[in-house]
């Protein structure tokens, strides 16, 4: 998926567990199948998963990016009613596998990329009740430290031209210009930051018989835009439970429209970067922008 990409074996993961944590010898190590795109997932047992970043890097960069996913997910530990994983471990590099990696609970349920949950509205209203949960968190004074979407939308016109240029054969461009030329220039207005999760994806939604259950992959969490974890509801939601989302929430006008605007940016991505090399996240975009053009 992305150049340069690290591959990670089972029997990698086996050596590496049993050099390590010999207390976990015993227990079976396999591949879980994912869509994600930045690290590979292995069960370790039935309560544990290790994960292991795919993208190249040098092993303190990405030791500290783990250190830092670890204490974002001790942040968010126990804030919301639901399920999210926490830090048990770090890995070292061995066996072949050049960087650290880490060790965390195992989290259960479904991905929202394989059971829909797009048109409940009960999922809706647990999906706004962890946003609001999430929100109330203390930023303790941190403020958006520039890193990834959060911000001002405007500051991503480079990436969503670049975007716009690779998908001429993929997508209705012009359409999709004149819609980020509108969505751009929405005001910040004066909400301060609160804290996001920063990526609500259906990869990192879990799901059981249509209703939120567990939320993973929380090591984008930090303060940014109010409006940012917003796009679950457009990766997620047809347009009723969607709304049922901006009900629970308050969202005035604005905060919902950049909402949209940080799910089209997102999406705008996705569906030209990953069109052969993850088809799921491609068809994902495809969708997102769907219905963000029929709003």
């Amino acid at each position: 998926m992305h150049a340069g990409q690290l591959t990670v074996s089972p029997e990698t993961v086996r050596e590496l567990v049993d050099e390590q944590f010999p207390q976990w010898r015993g227990l079976p190590v396999r591949r879980f199948p994912s869509e994600g795109t930045v690290n590979a997932i292995f069960r370790v047992g039935g309560r544990l998963a290790a994960r292991f970043p795919l993208n190249p890097s040098d092993v303190e960069s990405a030791r500290r990016e783990l250190e830092r996913e670890a204490d974002a997910a001790r942040e968010l530990v126990g804030r919301t009613r639901l399920r999210t994983p926490e830090p048990v471990a770090m890995g070292e590099p061995g066996a072949g596998y050049p960087f650290p990696w880490a060790v965390q609970t195992w989290v259960p349920g479904t991905v929202a990329t394989r059971e829909d949950p797009g048109g409940s509205v009960g999922f809706a209203h647990d999906l706004a009740e962890f946003i609001g949960a999430v929100r109330a968190i203390d930023t303790r004074g941190r403020t958006f430290g520039g890193r990834g979407r959060g911000g001002h939308l405007a500051t991503h016109d480079g990436w969503v031209e670049t975007c716009f240029g690779h998908s001429e054969k993929l997508l209705d461009v012009p359409r999709l210009r004149r819609t980020w030329h509108t969505l751009r220039i929405l005001p910040r207005g004066t909400d301060p930051d609160v804290m996001t999760h920063g990526d609500l994806i259906p990869g990192n939604v879990l799901v059981a018989g249509g209703r939120l259950t567990g939320v993973i992959d929380v090591g984008g969490l930090g303060p940014a835009d109010p409006a940012l974890d917003l796009v679950g509801a457009w990766h997620l939601l047809e347009a009723g439970p969607r709304q049922a989302v901006r009900a629970a929430l308050g969202c005035d006008d604005l905060e919902w429209e950049r909402g949209k605007a940080w799910a089209f940016q997102q999406a705008t991505g996705l569906v030209w970067y990953y069109a052969e090399t993850n088809p799921a996240m491609s068809r994902l975009g495809r969708r997102t922008l769907e219905r963000i053009t029929a709003a």
